[in-house]
């Protein structure tokens, strides 16, 4: 869990977390999106996939990554029961106070 909120400690891999939440891309159609190098992007969406954030698929010559939703839904898990949101409704993604 460490890695996954190091991981989500820099900007630009949270902005790839949100357009991968659109669907899955490849390195070139993240690319689009930053004013930095396809390199540089790649390295972004190892340390996402290192902590299991991301998961990437081959397709052809290419590679698709998307959002890994079950470790996503582990680390809100987490912030919410850090912020007191928590509980068995947090598991549930109820939040506490609202029906």
């Amino acid at each position: 869990m460490d890695t996954a909120f190091k991981a989500l400690s820099d900007p630009t891999r949270r902005k790839i977390l949100g357009l991968l939440g659109g669907g899955s891309k490849t390195v070139s159609e993240l690319c689009e999106h930053f004013a930095i190098t396809q390199p540089a992007v790649s390295r972004h969406l190892a340390v996402l996939r290192e902590a299991g954030l991301v998961s990437a698929e081959r397709e052809g010559q290419s590679v698709r990554y998307a959002l890994d939703t079950t470790v996503v839904q582990d680390v809100v898990r987490v912030l919410l029961e850090l912020s007191g949101v928590g509980g068995a409704d947090a598991a549930s993604g109820k939040v506490r106070g609202k029906r």
